[in-house]
Protein backbone atom coordinates (compact mmCIF):
# COMPACT_ATOMS: atom_id res chain seq x y z
CA UNK A 1 0.00 0.00 0.00
CA UNK A 2 1.02 3.17 -0.40
CA UNK A 3 2.51 5.34 1.86
CA UNK A 4 1.61 9.11 2.64
CA UNK A 5 4.57 11.37 2.38
CA UNK A 6 4.97 13.67 5.33
CA UNK A 7 7.00 16.91 5.64
CA UNK A 8 9.91 14.62 6.76
CA UNK A 9 9.86 12.43 3.85
CA UNK A 10 10.16 15.22 1.33
CA UNK A 11 13.31 16.89 -0.17
CA UNK A 12 14.77 20.06 1.72
CA UNK A 13 13.23 22.66 -0.21
CA UNK A 14 15.37 25.62 -2.43
CA UNK A 15 16.25 28.73 -0.37
CA UNK A 16 13.82 31.21 -0.07
CA UNK A 17 10.83 28.71 0.15
CA UNK A 18 8.41 27.90 2.96
CA UNK A 19 8.88 23.96 2.64
CA UNK A 20 5.91 23.16 1.19
CA UNK A 21 5.66 21.10 -2.11
CA UNK A 22 3.94 23.28 -4.66
CA UNK A 23 1.04 21.70 -6.85
CA UNK A 24 3.40 22.41 -9.79
CA UNK A 25 6.47 20.33 -7.88
CA UNK A 26 4.32 17.58 -7.19
CA UNK A 27 3.02 17.04 -10.87
CA UNK A 28 6.73 17.43 -12.21
CA UNK A 29 7.65 14.78 -9.59
CA UNK A 30 5.17 12.50 -10.50
CA UNK A 31 6.26 13.12 -14.35
CA UNK A 32 10.05 12.39 -13.44
CA UNK A 33 9.50 9.51 -11.37
CA UNK A 34 6.14 7.72 -13.95
CA UNK A 35 9.42 8.35 -17.05
CA UNK A 36 12.21 6.59 -14.89
CA UNK A 37 9.74 3.74 -14.48
CA UNK A 38 9.40 3.47 -18.03
CA UNK A 39 13.06 4.27 -18.73
CA UNK A 40 14.01 1.36 -16.98
CA UNK A 41 11.32 -1.11 -19.00
CA UNK A 42 12.73 -0.43 -22.10
CA UNK A 43 15.13 -2.54 -23.59
CA UNK A 44 18.69 -0.47 -24.25
CA UNK A 45 18.84 -1.21 -27.82
CA UNK A 46 14.96 -0.01 -28.22
CA UNK A 47 15.80 3.50 -25.62
CA UNK A 48 19.06 4.11 -28.13
CA UNK A 49 17.14 4.06 -30.70
CA UNK A 50 14.44 5.78 -29.64
CA UNK A 51 16.71 8.73 -28.67
CA UNK A 52 18.20 8.83 -32.22
CA UNK A 53 14.82 9.08 -33.71
CA UNK A 54 13.39 11.77 -31.17
CA UNK A 55 13.73 14.73 -33.01
CA UNK A 56 15.16 17.96 -30.09
CA UNK A 57 12.27 19.89 -29.26
CA UNK A 58 12.02 23.49 -29.03
CA UNK A 59 11.49 25.31 -25.97
CA UNK A 60 8.89 27.79 -25.90
CA UNK A 61 8.45 30.37 -23.57
CA UNK A 62 4.87 30.97 -21.84
CA UNK A 63 3.02 33.45 -20.47
CA UNK A 64 3.41 34.45 -17.28
CA UNK A 65 -0.16 33.74 -15.61
CA UNK A 66 -1.65 36.19 -13.43
CA UNK A 67 -0.08 36.88 -10.20
CA UNK A 68 -3.30 39.07 -9.00
CA UNK A 69 -6.91 38.71 -8.53
CA UNK A 70 -8.82 39.96 -11.82
CA UNK A 71 -11.62 42.16 -12.09
CA UNK A 72 -14.66 41.34 -10.79
CA UNK A 73 -17.92 40.54 -12.96
CA UNK A 74 -19.88 43.22 -14.37
CA UNK A 75 -23.35 44.39 -15.57
CA UNK A 76 -22.39 44.97 -19.18
CA UNK A 77 -19.26 43.43 -20.72
CA UNK A 78 -16.47 45.50 -22.48
CA UNK A 79 -14.24 44.75 -24.77
CA UNK A 80 -10.35 44.24 -24.13
CA UNK A 81 -8.22 47.01 -23.99
CA UNK A 82 -5.79 45.66 -26.38
CA UNK A 83 -8.64 45.09 -28.76
CA UNK A 84 -10.50 48.05 -29.04
CA UNK A 85 -12.75 48.11 -32.20
CA UNK A 86 -12.23 50.88 -34.90
CA UNK A 87 -14.35 53.61 -34.66
CA UNK A 88 -17.45 54.36 -37.00
CA UNK A 89 -15.97 57.74 -38.09
CA UNK A 90 -19.42 59.60 -38.39
CA UNK A 91 -19.77 62.28 -40.22
CA UNK A 92 -22.45 64.71 -40.20
CA UNK A 93 -24.48 66.48 -37.38
CA UNK A 94 -27.53 65.92 -37.40
CA UNK A 95 -27.31 64.58 -41.06
CA UNK A 96 -24.85 62.31 -41.57
CA UNK A 97 -24.01 58.65 -41.18
CA UNK A 98 -20.80 56.41 -39.88
CA UNK A 99 -19.62 52.97 -41.05
CA UNK A 100 -18.70 49.87 -40.39
CA UNK A 101 -15.17 49.05 -39.94
CA UNK A 102 -15.40 45.86 -41.86
CA UNK A 103 -11.72 45.11 -42.09
CA UNK A 104 -11.41 45.12 -38.25
CA UNK A 105 -14.44 42.33 -37.94
CA UNK A 106 -14.41 38.60 -38.50
CA UNK A 107 -17.25 36.68 -39.67
CA UNK A 108 -20.22 37.55 -40.56
CA UNK A 109 -22.08 38.96 -37.83
CA UNK A 110 -21.90 42.84 -37.32
CA UNK A 111 -21.45 43.71 -33.64
CA UNK A 112 -24.92 45.57 -32.90
CA UNK A 113 -22.75 48.78 -31.78
CA UNK A 114 -20.48 48.65 -35.11
CA UNK A 115 -23.75 48.78 -37.32
CA UNK A 116 -23.29 51.63 -39.77
CA UNK A 117 -25.86 54.68 -39.30
CA UNK A 118 -27.34 56.67 -41.78
CA UNK A 119 -29.65 59.43 -40.47
CA UNK A 120 -31.84 62.44 -42.17
CA UNK A 121 -32.98 64.08 -38.64
CA UNK A 122 -30.74 62.34 -36.17
CA UNK A 123 -31.77 59.76 -33.42
CA UNK A 124 -34.99 60.33 -32.02
CA UNK A 125 -35.80 59.32 -28.11
CA UNK A 126 -38.74 57.39 -28.54
CA UNK A 127 -40.71 56.08 -25.06
CA UNK A 128 -41.80 52.51 -26.14
CA UNK A 129 -44.70 52.48 -23.59
CA UNK A 130 -46.20 55.34 -25.48
CA UNK A 131 -45.23 54.09 -28.96
CA UNK A 132 -47.69 53.03 -30.82
CA UNK A 133 -47.81 51.26 -34.66
CA UNK A 134 -51.01 52.62 -36.94
CA UNK A 135 -51.91 50.45 -39.78
CA UNK A 136 -54.93 51.81 -41.79
CA UNK A 137 -55.93 52.34 -45.61
CA UNK A 138 -57.38 49.67 -47.49
CA UNK A 139 -57.92 47.21 -44.58
CA UNK A 140 -60.73 46.06 -42.86
CA UNK A 141 -59.89 46.86 -39.42
CA UNK A 142 -57.65 49.47 -38.86
CA UNK A 143 -55.21 48.62 -35.93
CA UNK A 144 -52.84 51.08 -33.54
CA UNK A 145 -50.86 48.68 -31.94
CA UNK A 146 -48.49 49.04 -29.14
CA UNK A 147 -45.12 47.17 -29.08
CA UNK A 148 -46.16 44.91 -26.40
CA UNK A 149 -49.40 44.02 -28.80
CA UNK A 150 -46.65 43.56 -31.51
CA UNK A 151 -44.41 41.38 -29.32
CA UNK A 152 -47.58 38.74 -28.68
CA UNK A 153 -47.97 37.92 -32.32
CA UNK A 154 -45.54 35.04 -33.43
CA UNK A 155 -42.16 35.99 -33.70
CA UNK A 156 -39.15 34.82 -35.99
CA UNK A 157 -35.49 35.38 -36.19
CA UNK A 158 -33.78 35.82 -39.34
CA UNK A 159 -29.91 36.67 -40.26
CA UNK A 160 -30.13 39.59 -42.81
CA UNK A 161 -28.00 42.36 -44.35
CA UNK A 162 -28.90 46.12 -44.45
CA UNK A 163 -26.89 47.92 -46.92
CA UNK A 164 -27.64 52.00 -47.91
CA UNK A 165 -27.59 52.15 -51.74
CA UNK A 166 -25.26 55.46 -51.53
CA UNK A 167 -22.74 52.15 -50.29
CA UNK A 168 -19.62 52.95 -52.60
CA UNK A 169 -20.59 56.22 -53.26
CA UNK A 170 -17.09 57.29 -52.52
CA UNK A 171 -15.49 54.91 -54.91
CA UNK A 172 -17.26 55.69 -57.82
CA UNK A 173 -17.32 59.71 -57.69
CA UNK A 174 -14.11 60.09 -56.28
CA UNK A 175 -11.72 56.64 -55.36
CA UNK A 176 -8.04 57.20 -53.96
CA UNK A 177 -5.38 54.37 -53.31
CA UNK A 178 -5.49 54.71 -49.41
CA UNK A 179 -9.31 54.00 -49.07
CA UNK A 180 -9.88 50.95 -46.58
CA UNK A 181 -13.01 48.61 -47.11
CA UNK A 182 -14.71 50.86 -44.12
CA UNK A 183 -14.65 54.11 -46.75
CA UNK A 184 -15.61 51.94 -49.95
CA UNK A 185 -17.97 49.80 -48.67
CA UNK A 186 -18.27 50.68 -44.87
CA UNK A 187 -22.77 51.26 -45.49
CA UNK A 188 -23.39 47.47 -44.73
CA UNK A 189 -24.10 45.45 -41.88
CA UNK A 190 -25.20 41.99 -41.17
CA UNK A 191 -27.43 40.89 -38.09
CA UNK A 192 -29.56 38.48 -36.72
CA UNK A 193 -33.04 40.33 -36.46
CA UNK A 194 -35.92 39.17 -34.13
CA UNK A 195 -39.55 40.28 -34.99
CA UNK A 196 -42.99 39.53 -36.77
CA UNK A 197 -43.77 38.86 -39.88
CA UNK A 198 -45.29 42.10 -41.89
CA UNK A 199 -47.33 39.93 -43.47
CA UNK A 200 -48.99 38.47 -39.97
CA UNK A 201 -50.08 41.94 -38.96
CA UNK A 202 -51.82 42.98 -42.21
CA UNK A 203 -54.00 39.81 -41.93
CA UNK A 204 -54.47 40.72 -38.96
CA UNK A 205 -55.88 43.91 -40.19
CA UNK A 206 -57.91 42.73 -43.08
CA UNK A 207 -55.37 43.96 -45.80
CA UNK A 208 -57.60 44.31 -49.20
CA UNK A 209 -57.11 42.65 -52.31
CA UNK A 210 -57.21 45.84 -53.92
CA UNK A 211 -53.59 47.44 -51.70
CA UNK A 212 -50.74 47.27 -54.31
CA UNK A 213 -48.16 48.99 -52.22
CA UNK A 214 -48.49 50.53 -48.69
CA UNK A 215 -46.52 53.60 -46.93
CA UNK A 216 -43.89 53.40 -44.54
CA UNK A 217 -43.30 56.22 -41.87
CA UNK A 218 -40.81 56.75 -39.91
CA UNK A 219 -41.19 58.51 -36.51
CA UNK A 220 -37.63 60.92 -36.94
CA UNK A 221 -38.28 64.13 -37.04
CA UNK A 222 -37.99 64.80 -40.74
CA UNK A 223 -40.88 61.64 -40.90
CA UNK A 224 -38.95 59.35 -43.58
CA UNK A 225 -42.08 57.56 -45.78
CA UNK A 226 -41.23 55.48 -48.40
CA UNK A 227 -43.66 53.41 -50.50
CA UNK A 228 -43.11 49.89 -50.92
CA UNK A 229 -44.72 47.54 -53.16
CA UNK A 230 -47.42 44.95 -51.08
CA UNK A 231 -45.86 42.10 -52.55
CA UNK A 232 -42.90 42.28 -50.48
CA UNK A 233 -45.08 42.57 -46.91
CA UNK A 234 -46.05 39.06 -47.99
CA UNK A 235 -42.80 37.67 -49.44
CA UNK A 236 -39.93 38.32 -46.17
CA UNK A 237 -40.84 41.62 -44.79
CA UNK A 238 -40.87 41.85 -41.21
CA UNK A 239 -41.52 44.40 -38.23
CA UNK A 240 -38.43 43.95 -35.68
CA UNK A 241 -37.99 44.90 -32.19
CA UNK A 242 -34.59 43.55 -31.80
CA UNK A 243 -31.16 43.00 -33.06
CA UNK A 244 -28.42 40.11 -32.26
CA UNK A 245 -30.28 39.39 -29.06
CA UNK A 246 -31.33 42.53 -27.38
CA UNK A 247 -33.47 45.26 -28.09
CA UNK A 248 -32.57 47.53 -31.28
CA UNK A 249 -30.25 50.55 -30.19
CA UNK A 250 -31.74 54.42 -30.82
CA UNK A 251 -29.44 54.66 -34.09
CA UNK A 252 -30.85 51.28 -35.41
CA UNK A 253 -34.97 52.43 -34.58
CA UNK A 254 -35.93 51.58 -31.42
CA UNK A 255 -38.37 50.47 -30.28
CA UNK A 256 -39.26 49.36 -33.70
CA UNK A 257 -38.15 48.90 -37.63
CA UNK A 258 -39.65 47.68 -40.52
CA UNK A 259 -37.07 45.25 -42.14
CA UNK A 260 -36.97 44.55 -45.69
CA UNK A 261 -34.81 41.87 -46.56
CA UNK A 262 -32.46 42.52 -49.74
CA UNK A 263 -33.45 45.90 -50.17
CA UNK A 264 -31.79 49.41 -50.13
CA UNK A 265 -31.52 50.76 -46.67
CA UNK A 266 -33.28 53.80 -46.80
CA UNK A 267 -36.78 51.93 -47.19
CA UNK A 268 -35.98 49.90 -43.82
CA UNK A 269 -37.79 52.81 -41.96
CA UNK A 270 -36.71 52.99 -38.41
CA UNK A 271 -39.09 54.27 -35.72
CA UNK A 272 -41.55 52.89 -37.50
CA UNK A 273 -44.55 54.64 -36.66
CA UNK A 274 -47.31 54.31 -39.54
CA UNK A 275 -48.09 51.94 -42.36
CA UNK A 276 -50.87 52.98 -44.95
CA UNK A 277 -51.97 50.48 -47.30
CA UNK A 278 -52.90 51.75 -51.21
CA UNK A 279 -52.86 51.49 -54.81
CA UNK A 280 -50.00 53.17 -56.09
CA UNK A 281 -46.80 54.67 -54.83
CA UNK A 282 -46.87 57.80 -52.93
CA UNK A 283 -44.24 59.15 -54.95
CA UNK A 284 -42.20 61.37 -51.54
CA UNK A 285 -39.58 63.31 -51.91
CA UNK A 286 -37.23 60.35 -50.74
CA UNK A 287 -38.45 58.39 -54.10
CA UNK A 288 -38.23 61.08 -56.50
CA UNK A 289 -35.87 64.20 -55.69
CA UNK A 290 -33.35 61.18 -54.07
CA UNK A 291 -33.19 57.38 -53.73
CA UNK A 292 -33.32 57.32 -58.27
CA UNK A 293 -30.76 56.20 -60.69
CA UNK A 294 -30.26 58.87 -63.37
CA UNK A 295 -29.44 56.67 -66.52
CA UNK A 296 -27.25 57.47 -69.62
CA UNK A 297 -30.12 58.15 -72.04
CA UNK A 298 -32.06 60.76 -70.21
CA UNK A 299 -34.12 58.67 -68.19
CA UNK A 300 -34.17 57.79 -64.20
CA UNK A 301 -34.48 54.35 -62.52
CA UNK A 302 -36.78 54.38 -59.72
CA UNK A 303 -37.84 52.48 -57.40
CA UNK A 304 -35.01 50.12 -57.86
CA UNK A 305 -34.83 48.95 -54.17
CA UNK A 306 -32.65 45.11 -54.84
CA UNK A 307 -29.26 45.45 -53.84
CA UNK A 308 -27.22 43.22 -56.46
CA UNK A 309 -24.25 40.76 -55.77
CA UNK A 310 -21.52 42.20 -54.20
CA UNK A 311 -18.43 40.92 -52.42
CA UNK A 312 -15.35 42.89 -51.01
CA UNK A 313 -12.20 41.31 -49.62
CA UNK A 314 -11.56 42.77 -46.19
CA UNK A 315 -8.33 41.37 -45.46
CA UNK A 316 -5.56 42.30 -46.84
CA UNK A 317 -6.51 45.55 -47.17
CA UNK A 318 -5.70 49.05 -46.67
CA UNK A 319 -4.10 49.57 -43.88
CA UNK A 320 -2.47 46.16 -43.61
CA UNK A 321 0.81 46.38 -45.00
CA UNK A 322 2.32 42.52 -45.67
CA UNK A 323 5.23 41.45 -43.54
CA UNK A 324 7.20 37.85 -45.06
CA UNK A 325 6.31 35.61 -48.31
CA UNK A 326 4.05 32.76 -48.43
CA UNK A 327 0.66 31.37 -48.10
CA UNK A 328 -1.66 33.88 -46.13
CA UNK A 329 -5.40 34.09 -46.20
CA UNK A 330 -7.69 36.62 -48.74
CA UNK A 331 -10.69 36.96 -46.46
CA UNK A 332 -14.02 39.29 -47.30
CA UNK A 333 -17.66 39.13 -47.16
CA UNK A 334 -20.59 38.58 -50.20
CA UNK A 335 -23.76 39.05 -50.42
CA UNK A 336 -27.21 39.86 -52.60
CA UNK A 337 -30.23 41.37 -51.98
CA UNK A 338 -31.63 38.64 -54.55
CA UNK A 339 -30.98 35.43 -52.50
CA UNK A 340 -28.17 33.57 -51.34
CA UNK A 341 -24.89 33.78 -52.67
CA UNK A 342 -23.67 30.38 -54.36
CA UNK A 343 -19.94 31.43 -55.30
CA UNK A 344 -17.03 33.81 -54.86
CA UNK A 345 -13.94 33.76 -56.93
CA UNK A 346 -10.89 35.56 -55.95
CA UNK A 347 -7.93 36.37 -58.54
CA UNK A 348 -4.26 37.02 -57.51
CA UNK A 349 -3.21 38.22 -60.64
CA UNK A 350 -5.81 41.21 -61.54
CA UNK A 351 -8.43 39.78 -62.98
CA UNK A 352 -6.37 37.60 -65.79
CA UNK A 353 -7.22 34.08 -63.90
CA UNK A 354 -9.63 33.22 -61.09
CA UNK A 355 -10.21 30.55 -57.99
CA UNK A 356 -13.18 29.82 -56.17
CA UNK A 357 -13.21 30.77 -52.47
CA UNK A 358 -14.13 28.76 -49.54
CA UNK A 359 -18.21 29.99 -48.39
CA UNK A 360 -17.58 29.63 -44.76
CA UNK A 361 -20.09 29.03 -41.86
CA UNK A 362 -24.14 29.15 -42.88
CA UNK A 363 -25.13 30.50 -46.70
CA UNK A 364 -28.56 32.82 -45.69
CA UNK A 365 -30.35 33.97 -48.13
CA UNK A 366 -29.87 37.99 -48.20
CA UNK A 367 -27.26 37.87 -45.90
CA UNK A 368 -23.29 38.55 -45.68
CA UNK A 369 -21.10 35.64 -46.16
CA UNK A 370 -17.45 35.01 -44.99
CA UNK A 371 -14.94 33.92 -47.89
CA UNK A 372 -11.78 33.03 -47.53
CA UNK A 373 -8.93 32.13 -49.81
CA UNK A 374 -5.13 30.46 -49.06
CA UNK A 375 -2.87 32.63 -51.43
CA UNK A 376 0.55 31.59 -51.63
CA UNK A 377 2.27 35.40 -52.10
CA UNK A 378 5.77 35.36 -53.40
CA UNK A 379 7.05 38.62 -52.93
CA UNK A 380 5.78 39.96 -56.28
CA UNK A 381 3.10 43.38 -57.10
CA UNK A 382 -0.39 41.73 -58.13
CA UNK A 383 -4.10 42.88 -57.74
CA UNK A 384 -6.35 41.09 -55.70
CA UNK A 385 -10.00 40.81 -56.54
CA UNK A 386 -13.55 39.61 -55.70
CA UNK A 387 -16.34 38.56 -57.42
CA UNK A 388 -19.89 37.25 -56.28
CA UNK A 389 -22.23 34.89 -58.06
CA UNK A 390 -26.20 34.31 -56.33
CA UNK A 391 -28.22 32.03 -56.54
CA UNK A 392 -30.23 33.68 -59.25
CA UNK A 393 -26.66 33.53 -61.67
CA UNK A 394 -26.38 36.91 -61.25
CA UNK A 395 -22.54 37.70 -61.89
CA UNK A 396 -20.83 41.11 -60.15
CA UNK A 397 -19.81 42.99 -62.87
CA UNK A 398 -16.73 45.15 -63.10
CA UNK A 399 -16.34 49.09 -62.95
CA UNK A 400 -16.28 49.40 -66.88
CA UNK A 401 -19.77 46.99 -67.67
CA UNK A 402 -21.47 49.12 -64.88
CA UNK A 403 -20.57 52.45 -66.42
CA UNK A 404 -21.35 50.89 -69.93
CA UNK A 405 -24.85 50.25 -68.71
CA UNK A 406 -25.74 52.97 -66.23
CA UNK A 407 -23.77 55.95 -67.40
CA UNK A 408 -22.02 57.85 -65.02
CA UNK A 409 -25.57 59.89 -63.86
CA UNK A 410 -25.81 58.12 -61.47
CA UNK A 411 -23.93 56.95 -57.77
CA UNK A 412 -26.45 54.97 -55.94
CA UNK A 413 -26.03 50.70 -56.24
CA UNK A 414 -22.41 51.02 -57.11
CA UNK A 415 -21.48 46.94 -56.72
CA UNK A 416 -18.75 46.62 -58.79
CA UNK A 417 -15.83 44.11 -58.63
CA UNK A 418 -13.06 46.27 -56.66
CA UNK A 419 -9.74 45.05 -55.03
CA UNK A 420 -6.49 45.83 -53.26
CA UNK A 421 -2.79 46.24 -55.30
CA UNK A 422 -0.28 44.84 -53.19
CA UNK A 423 3.18 46.45 -53.77
CA UNK A 424 6.63 44.52 -53.31
CA UNK A 425 7.43 45.92 -50.51
CA UNK A 426 4.08 45.01 -49.02
CA UNK A 427 1.80 48.08 -49.26
CA UNK A 428 -1.44 47.73 -49.95
CA UNK A 429 -3.67 49.96 -51.84
CA UNK A 430 -7.16 50.15 -53.28
CA UNK A 431 -7.63 49.62 -56.74
CA UNK A 432 -11.00 50.45 -58.48
CA UNK A 433 -10.11 50.00 -62.32
CA UNK A 434 -11.57 47.05 -63.05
Amino acid sequence: MAKRLGKADREQPDPGTNGDITRREALEGIAGTVGAVIATTIPVGVAAQAAASTPTQATVALAAPARLMGAPTSAVGTRSPFAPPAGRTPVGNPVGSSLTPLHSLSGSITPSDLHFERHHAGVPAIDPATHKLVIHGLVDRPLSLSVDDIRRFPQVTRVHFVECSGNGRPVWVSPAPDMTPQRTDGLTSNSEWTGVPLATLFREAGAQAAASWFLAEGGDACMMTRSVPMDKAFDDALVVWAQNGEPLRPEQGFPLRLLLPGWEGNANVKWLRRLELGTKPWMTRWETSKYTDPLKDGTARIFSLVMDAKSIITTPSVPTKLSGHGWRSVSGIAWSGRGRITRVEVSADGGATWHDAELQGIVHPKAHTRFAMMWNWDGSGTVLLSRATDETGYVQPTRKALMDARGSGTDYHNNAIRGWRVEPDGGVYFHWET
